[in-house]
């Protein structure tokens, strides 16, 4: 009888996942590693590597109740190579299997680095596809062959088509595809948010904690106060939390920010669908429900539903189109180095130390944190995408490099020109004031453009429109600042560009971290 061995990676853990499903019990082998090479690839948070690491062993312990064989290697393994194919090699002898069988990775390097195996015949592997995403790598080609730029909108309507989510026949329900323009509602005085849903660590996960201590004790990240869901279980329990006393706001409040609250009304769903532990249908279903059940308004289930049909596969989409170029994308010849206050959180612009600290005491910001303010700075000063993007990676609990890369090259930092985002995401100190309560409790003055208590953002963007006027006063989403350049005055503008000049000549570049 012929074996198999299942190689199941850390963001595959889901017994629904392709390669188990065509797989007999009897005659698998099902292979879990906690690899080196992975958890260090970049220095990743160590909340991140936590829940990485807890939720493989949880899921080790579901299958083999459900009766599969496992085949677990530690890391803290002494024989623990921290190496993928020297790992898969290794288990192959141990049990005699004849072929390997794995889904298919959801990053290029791994994926890249498996297929020269079976290419060259070092390895009898066959890939399954990655039956989490619920649009093939033909359909996204298909849809995408011809355009010269990608509107996520337009993607988002094929697939509320294929799913039929929010659909009445061919028809959008509610009369539109998109509520976007009602959610954007700045936080209001005496706002009360619920506590997001906690989840004491069980004694594995407590092992887990200490090991990660003890392995990488230098590496960046708050270790306290672990709270995350490990388990499908839990994580089905998160996602009904959500819907019950977050997701009514949730539309209205997406864009918001608030001192000392991180989470406000998002789901902290992200990192559980992009392991496994949750399938982006069954959310995507579970909460249009609460729309046909009158526990939550269209706008906030569509902006739910949006950014998991629409834009989570659509970044994927893009990532697996242009890699492994897309690394190599930096259209605006951005150069600067990260700042030090990044990895730190010690920096007076109290938006930014908002948000970078509750990142390194949680491994977590929402989009917008993430958008508009670091990734705003990041794009004024000229940081370096792949600096940021590493960054990234490293620091936040649900990024993985297929969602996060295009997010990042193409969303955050324009990087790829104009493929993915019809323009940068830049903006001045206004923005930040308007759909925030940081600017009150600033240093610097928002509503001040010279001097130095003048809000840095305030410069950082008149000099950005500036410096990159040949590549982007040809963009007619970007009209209106350049005729606004046109006609400040002359001396007023080169002394903004003087301002941001020396601004960033003062930052501290970073050092290494983890």
């Amino acid at each position: 009888m012929k074996k198999n061995l299942i190689p199941i990676l850390a963001d595959q853990l889901t017994e629904s996942i392709s390669s188990l499903e065509v797989s007999e019990k009897k005659d698998s082998v099902v292979l879990l590693m906690e690899l080196d090479e992975v958890l260090s690839e970049v220095p990743h948070h160590r909340k991140k590597i936590i829940f990485l690491v807890s939720a493989m062993r949880h899921f080790a312990k579901q299958l083999e109740m459900n009766g599969w064989q496992v085949d677990y290697v530690a890391l803290n393994d002494e024989n623990n190579s921290g190496n993928l194919v020297e790992e898969i090699s290794k288990a192959i002898s141990r049990h005699c299997v004849d072929q390997v069988r794995i889904c298919e990775p959801s990053d290029w390097k791994t994926f890249s680095t498996l297929k020269e195996l079976q290419k060259n015949n070092l390895i009898n592997i066959s890939f399954t596809p990655d039956n989490r995403f619920l649009a093939s790598h033909s359909e996204f080609e298909e849809w995408a062959e011809g355009r010269k730029q990608f509107r996520m909108e337009y993607f988002y309507r094929e697939m509320r088509r294929k799913t039929n989510i929010l659909m009445e026949q061919d028809k959008p329900v509610g009369g539109k595809w998109n509520f976007d323009k009602d959610n954007r509602k700045p936080p209001v005085k005496g706002l009360s948010v619920p506590s997001p849903i906690n989840f004491l660590p069980d004694r594995e996960t407590l092992e887990v904690i200490s090991l990660v201590e003890q392995i990488y004790p230098d590496r960046i990240g708050d270790i306290e106060n672990f709270f995350y869901a490990v388990t499908r279980e839990d994580a089905l329990r998160s996602l009904n939390y959500f819907i019950d006393n977050l997701l009514p706001k949730f539309g209205d409040y997406q864009d918001a920010l608030m001192t000392d609250q991180p989470f406000l009304f998002h789901s902290l769903l992200s990192p559980y669908i992009n392991i496994g532990l949750l399938q982006p249908l069954e959310v995507c279903l579970a909460v249009e429900q609460a729309y046909y059940n009158d526990k939550a308004p269209i706008n906030a289930v569509e902006g739910y539903i949006r950014q998991i049909i629409g834009w989570r596969e659509y970044v994927r989409g893009i990532y697996w189109l242009k890699m492994p170029s897309y690394l190599e994308e930096n259209a605006l010849q951005a150069s600067q180095e990260l700042p030090d206050f990044y990895w730190t959180g010690d920096t007076d612009m109290h938006c930014l130390s908002e948000a970078i600290n509750q990142t390194l005491e949680h491994s977590y910001a929402h989009h917008i944190q993430r958008l508009m303010i670091t990734g705003n700075f990041a794009l004024l000063i000229g940081v370096n995408p792949i600096e940021l993007h590493k960054w990234y990676l490293a620091v936040y609990i649900d990024a993985f490099e297929w969602v996060e890369l295009p997010n990042t090259l193409g969303m955050s930092q324009f990087s790829d020109g104009g493929l993915l985002g019809s323009k940068p995401y830049a903006s001045s100190g206004a923005y930040i004031n308007r759909m925030s309560n940081y600017c009150s409790s600033c240093k610097f003055n928002v509503k001040e453009k010279l001097g130095k208590d003048a809000c840095p953002f305030n410069s950082l963007y008149w000099s950005f429109i500036s410096k990159n006027k040949e590549y982007l006063r040809g963009n007619p989403r970007m009209s209106m600042p350049y005729r606004n350049l046109e006609k400040m005055d002359k001396k007023l503008a080169s002394s903004l560009i003087n301002q941001a000049d020396n601004f960033v000549s003062m930052i501290e570049p970073a050092k290494t971290y983890g």
